[in-house]
């Protein structure tokens, strides 16, 4: 074909374009005009068939919400369905709500149009009234609860079988050894207490046998509080007491109770007659008693035992606890219904240890003479309280120790717990003159005096605003050293210490063992109390060398003196000389006296020389204390005694020394308290004598061969 002549095409004869006809038989611009008509038809129907496809988006929202409401409501009407037949009372109306219809497969319901109300439920469905049901319920089938009763049977022969499984097999153990714990009977066997001896091995304190009286709550027969009172009288115990013992089964934990104590040491008559009660609670066993054959011997110091164990309470018998008191043992055996042993059943015995013994340094004699004469002088002056002992000089030994208000170590329930209290260890009081040895010691060793020197001394003297004064008139005088503790200068005293300074005052005081306990043994020991130089006050350097200001116990100045006596070596003193095992024999203790020395030789056998004065010289404050055919070396004090903050009206009359003078050997110590008051010399004199009288005559030293010293007091 050809190409088209473009000349052809702009011929000006052709028909123009715009006339130009089209196939339907009209023009080009007739056309052009028909196809927008057509493009804007086109889209009006793009925005129709848009709105009508959200129409049936929103129409199928709306069936599906139908369809879950049905849903929902079909559920509730199941429900009240289920609930009307488990009342019985489901309204006929309920039972007639028609099923759903099922849907055929593949069609879906037809579209409501928005806006168009859901069908309404029929008024039966809406019934609130719920009616009983007016017909007979319906009869359940026999076969099916035979069924279910069998299955039943079945499963508890099961669950029987089981147990019978676990209780034959898997616990049978358990509850065998419940069954044997239950037949099954503990017993102590308590250990025999050691023996305290004194030092001639005459026992103070020992135990026999006797019977502990127990309970087994769970086996008692007939009323508690009857077996109580029948109890009471046979054991000494209140009726209150035992029947909380016997009535109680149980532990607060829920475990049963089969022993308990009712009481210990008890006589065995009255063990038997306890045992022909014949009730198969009470438990009568073999036990032991403290006994103490001297009563109130030594009762201070030995103390004594008590409590359900038997344990030491007080004294020695509570410091030497752990030695005295052994072990236990016991025996375990298997008792039948009756309470009776069953033969050649489990058996099973630890044997008891049984306890040490103690030897102690004091002589049971020289202490009966010692606690006698206290007991005088305490009543003879009204004191209130007293001690008094006998101390070996070189060794330290306690060959007495006597306290008074004292009590029966026997029965020691029955005083007040005052009278358990060993003044001599533990009752600290201002110490007064016999301190002034202590001051007179260090001045000779310090050089601040000679053993013959002499020093002027005036009547009084004012310190810290405090009025010293000599108890003996000399209106100020030259006084030799033997003068000034023959007369017991306060004045004279204060001035050696004044030479002294309190630094070396306070040392010696140390040095003498004063401020810290003894460690004699006897439990409860006080310290006493110091006062170091920086706590001194204005009157401390007048008070504090003439023995106040400070306090000590008896003890503690007899050790103080025992140095002197012992040429300047200070000696522990010490109670317990051995310590035995159960077989007697003696136990070698590592432990020995603590010594050192507190002065020189030469100047504790100036002050042994000097300590005569106060006996032997006219003017001498212990001159009642003469004793004929011995000399005797002491000194005299009168000191107070602390109580709330102050003084307790009276004094504390005190005597310390030793003898013989030229030989010692023991040292003696008196002290009392006495509300009326009275000096050391007047009230505690005759006691002094008395008692080195008795012990030098009783260990066989022989008289003095010479006379006795004179001195010169007035230089």
């Amino acid at each position: 074909m050809e190409p088209s002549d473009p000349r052809r095409r702009r011929d000006p004869s052709s028909i123009s374009r715009a006339r130009r006809y089209t196939p339907r038989g009209r023009t080009v611009r007739e056309a052009a005009s028909d196809q927008d008509e057509d493009n804007r038809a086109r889209e009006h129907g793009a925005r129709d068939r848009e709105a009508a496809r959200r129409a049936r988006s929103r129409e199928a929202e709306r069936q599906a919400e139908d369809l879950a409401a049905k849903r929902r409501r079909e559920a509730a009407a199941r429900s009240r369905q289920r609930r009307q037949r488990e009342t019985a009372t489901v309204t006929r109306e309920s039972r007639e709500i028609p099923r759903p219809r099922q849907e055929a497969p593949g069609r879906r319901p037809a579209p409501r149009r928005p806006g168009t109300p859901g069908p309404r439920r029929p008024a039966r469905e809406r019934a609130e009234k719920v009616r009983p049901i007016r017909e007979l319920p319906r009869i359940g089938s026999s076969g099916r609860r035979l069924r279910f009763a069998a299955a039943l049977v079945l499963i508890l022969l099961l669950v029987a079988g089981g147990r019978l499984v676990q209780l034959q097999v898997t616990d049978s153990a358990a509850y065998a050894a419940d069954a044997f714990n239950q037949r099954l009977v503990t017993e102590p066997l308590p250990a025999e207490r050691g023996s305290i001896l004194d030092r001639n091995g005459n026992a103070l304190a020992y135990s026999v046998k006797a019977n502990f009286i127990a309970v087994d709550p769970t086996r008692v027969t007939g009323d508690p509080a009857v077996l109580a009172a029948e109890l009471a009288p046979l054991l000494g115990r209140p009726a209150s007491e035992l029947e909380p013992l016997i009535a109680t089964e149980e532990t607060p934990e829920g475990e049963p109770i089969q022993f308990a104590y009712l009481q210990r040491g008890v006589d065995l008559a009255y063990g038997d007659a306890i045992a022909e009660m014949d009730n198969p609670g009470l438990i009568v066993g073999d036990d032991e008693r403290r006994v103490v054959p001297g009563h109130d011997l030594a009762a201070n110091v030995l103390g004594f035992t008590g409590g359900g164990d038997g344990r030491g309470l007080v004294g020695l018998e509570a410091a030497y606890d752990d030695w005295l008191s052994g072990t236990d043992g016991e025996v375990s055996y298997e008792r039948s219904q009756s309470g009776q042993p069953i033969p050649g059943a489990f058996y099973r015995e630890e044997e008891a240890v049984p306890g040490n013994d103690i030897q102690l340094t004091i002589d049971a004699n020289l202490q009966s003479q010692v606690q006698r004469i206290l007991e005088e002088t305490v009543t003879e002056h009204d004191a209130e309280f007293g001690s008094a002992m006998v101390m070996e000089v070189g060794t330290g030994e306690m060959l007495a120790m006597a306290s008074t208000p004292t009590y029966d170590a026997a029965n020691p329930f029955d005083v007040d717990e005052e009278a358990y209290r060993d003044y001599g260890t533990q009752a600290t009081v201002d110490p007064g003159s016999i301190h002034k040895a202590v001051i007179f010691a260090a001045a000779l060793e310090e050089g601040c005096i000679e053993p013959d020197g002499t020093m002027y001394v005036p009547q009084s003297v004012n310190l810290g605003g405090t009025n010293y004064t000599d108890t003996y008139e000399h209106g100020g005088a030259m006084l030799s050293l033997a003068g000034m503790i023959a007369q017991s200068s306060n004045v004279g005293t204060i001035q050696l210490a004044d030479c002294l300074g309190p630094e070396k005052v306070y040392e010696y005081q140390q040095l003498f063992g004063l401020g810290q306990p003894t460690g004699v043994g006897v439990a409860g020991e006080a310290p006493g109390m110091l006062q170091p130089p920086e706590l001194w006050s204005g009157t401390s350097p007048g008070s504090i060398p003439i023995g106040h200001e400070s306090t000590a116990t008896i003890i503690q100045m007899a050790a103080a003196y025992a140095a002197i006596a012992n040429d300047g070596v200070y000696v522990q003193p010490t109670l317990v000389e051995h310590k035995l095992d159960a077989d007697g024999e003696v136990v070698e203790d590592e432990t020995e006296p603590e010594t050192h020395r507190v002065m020189s030789e030469e100047t504790a056998q100036s002050l042994q020389y000097l300590l005569q004065a106060p006996i032997t010289d006219e003017t001498g404050t212990g001159r009642n204390a003469e004793l004929e055919n011995y000399h005797l070396a002491g000194k005299t004090g009168t000191g107070g005694l602390a109580e709330d903050g102050g003084y307790a009206p009276g004094t504390v009359a005190s005597f310390v020394g030793f003898s013989p003078a030229e030989d010692p050997q023991y040292v003696v110590a008196v002290s009392v308290y006495t509300p009326d008051g009275g000096g050391g010399g007047g009230n505690t004199g005759e006691a002094f004598k008395e008692i080195n009288e008795f012990t030098l005559g009783y260990f066989g030293v022989p008289p003095a061969t010479t006379p006795p010293p004179e001195f010169d007091v007035w230089g």
